[in-house]
């Protein structure tokens, strides 16, 4: 076993260990529903608000914006900006208001609201479709992190991931795993920023080459590439190397091969031998460009590329407003204004994290050009501590950095578990805590069954397709449900389904890699921008024709939304407000 895999190995066994305490901590306190779901509501705003960054910064985050920057460039920067601008419309319109209301879930809150059994369920279906989605890069970032660091097969990420993460949930619920999120978003933080800092200052005294190089991205040294799966790349320039396996269909033994420039196959388990100074090959899926093509927004001229860049911001805006699982770490606050005072913070932790993947995706492009060659563009922050650093300390620093991947898969899928699990055992109404065992078994499976027939996707683009139903289904729910007193229960049935349905089943084409070329390929990989503001106006219209089955409750329940206590009484202005009629059903 090489070094770089031993301390890959030694540092997972460490977070493993520290995650074993932690939920251990939060295990002994937890004994009742409200511990299980909502950690009592009890939890202060800088602990949830680490807990909230914890949850949020997944494999999507902590391996795929650096894969992406690395591969797309300054174009995918604008994703961590809506992330954050969608926190921010969250502080503004929903957080102190859901936290008000009372509720347990985003379920508990729609029958609340809406006095409906049947939107209830439209809502869990929801909830449960985007924690699966949001479940599959956590899976598949585990196990790219094992193959590329150890040559483990996927399933043994996979199965870390799957082990731990009941063992959490199950043993103390939601005060279990804030303790464990919250430490994990420092020790992410760590993971990303010491090693960024270290190569940065490594790159800058070794007086290397500007941070865009020159042209297309070339191979400084004489390198091998080994290819695990079989893909077809473009070869900007010719080239003569030597390969041993299959390229273009013919077998090579190792002799000498010209690779004229254009389309070329190569199968899986082949090594390619790059003379230095050779432009990389990118896969077929990735642009090939030069550094002023990469630097700069719109550049490359991609097909429809302004509708998709627009349509991913406002996805991912959109999108982190609905999120079950961090919608649901607000019901944790002990009060409305605590809940405001959570969502401000998160914003400014996430700016710290999101500093130092575009630095790993930028060093990238000079140090392991290769991965535009093989696809693992993700595995970059993997990669570059012991390209650069080769070595004991580079050793250290990757085993730092995996360390804070699993971090990441582990608090993101708990948090996921806890959302998906509860909402189920809520739904069914059941009161025993056997129902939401069951619920976290559902929503750890359903993902883990699909994945070994979705193909290979990077993280970002994953987590995406979760963002996207969330936008289309629950953002227009929660804005409209806190904020008009119009909305009816068939109005948001009908939204629900068109918007939810017609991005649940974008999701499942892209996954399946069924989409064809032109507009229909841009509308099913991006299709926020024209299902989120139908399912809006679904909603609108719907409601407008019912309006006579407004829930006559409605007017008390915007007074809970939106009065807060008196401070000199604590309780809230105006009449006696309605007592929501969802108690926990899990003792």
């Amino acid at each position: 076993m090489t070094v770089p895999a031993v301390g890959a190995l030694t540092a997972l066994a460490a977070l493993l260990c520290l995650t074993a305490a932690l939920g251990a901590c939060g295990r002994r306190a937890a004994c009742t529903a409200s511990d299980l779901l909502v950690a009592s509501r009890g939890v202060t705003p800088w602990w949830n608000a680490s807990a909230i960054s914890g949850e949020y910064i997944s494999a999507a985050s902590f391996l795929g914006t650096a894969g992406l920057v690395l591969a797309y460039g300054a174009d995918m920067l604008w994703l961590p900006i809506a992330a954050a601008a969608g926190h921010v419309l969250l502080l503004a319109f929903v957080t102190a208001p859901l936290r008000r209301s009372g509720a347990y879930t985003v379920s508990d809150f729609a029958e609340w609201r809406l006095g409906s059994r049947a939107v209830r369920r439209i809502v869990t279906a929801c909830v449960c479709f985007i924690g699966w989605f949001y479940l599959l890069p956590q899976f598949e970032g585990a196990g790219v992190t094992l193959r590329v660091l150890t040559g483990a097969p996927v399933w043994a990420g996979w199965a870390v991931v799957v082990a731990v993460t009941p063992a959490l949930v199950l043993s103390g619920g939601m005060r279990s795993i804030t303790m464990v999120q919250a430490v994990q978003f420092w020790v992410k933080l760590a993971a990303v920023a010491v090693p960024a800092a270290a190569l940065l200052g490594l790159w800058h005294m070794s007086g290397g080459p500007g941070p865009l190089g020159d042209g297309v991205p070339r191979f400084d040294r004489t390198t091998r590439v080994h290819m695990r799966t079989d893909a077809a790349v473009t070869v900007p320039a010719d080239v003569t190397v030597t390969a041993r396996g299959r390229v273009d269909g013919a077998r090579r033994d190792g002799g000498p091969l010209a690779l004229a420039a254009g389309r070329h196959t190569i199968g899986r388990g082949t090594d390619v031998v790059f003379p230095a100074g050779a432009a990389v090959p990118h896969a077929e899926r990735l642009p090939a460009q030069d550094a002023g093509t990469w630097a700069m927004p719109f550049a490359r001229g991609e097909e429809h590329g302004l509708y998709r860049t627009y349509s991913a911001m406002l996805g991912v805006m959109l999108g982190t407003m609905g999120l079950p699982h961090i919608l649901m770490r607000f019901y944790t606050s002990a009060s409305g204004s605590a809940a405001r005072r959570t969502a401000a913070l998160v914003p400014v932790l996430l700016a710290l994290f999101y500093v130092f993947p575009a630095l790993y995706g930028t060093l990238g492009r000079l140090y392991a050009p290769e991965l535009l060659m093989t696809g693992d563009t993700d595995a970059i922050v993997l990669l570059l501590p012991g390209r650069m650093l080769p070595g004991a300390p580079g050793s250290l620093l990757t085993g730092l950095v995996t360390a804070g991947a699993f971090a990441a898969f582990i608090s993101t899928s708990c948090g996921l578990a806890v959302a998906v699990g509860g909402t189920l055992a809520q739904c069914a109404r059941r009161t025993d805590p056997a129902a939401f065992r069951a619920g976290v078994a559902v929503a750890l499976a359903a993902p883990l069954a699909l994945l070994p027939g979705t193909g290979a996707h990077g993280a970002a683009g994953l987590v995406t397709v979760a963002l996207g139903v969330s936008a289309c289904s629950l953002c227009p729910l929660l804005v409209l449900g806190i904020w008009w007193r119009g909305l009816t229960p068939a109005g948001a049935a009908a939204g629900l389904l068109a918007g939810g349905g017609l991005a649940v089943a974008a999701g499942a084409a892209r996954l399946c890699r069924a989409a064809p070329a032109g507009w229909p390929a841009a509308l099913l990989a991006e299709p926020a921008l024209l299902i989120a503001p139908g399912a809006f106006a679904a909603m609108v219209a719907v409601s407008l024709l019912t309006r006579r089955r407004v829930p006559r409750h409605t007017d008390r329940a915007l007074r809970r939304l939106h009065c807060p206590p008196d401070p000199g009484t604590g309780r809230r202005a105006g009449p006696r407000p309605l007592v929501p009629p969802d108690r926990p059903f899990i003792a």
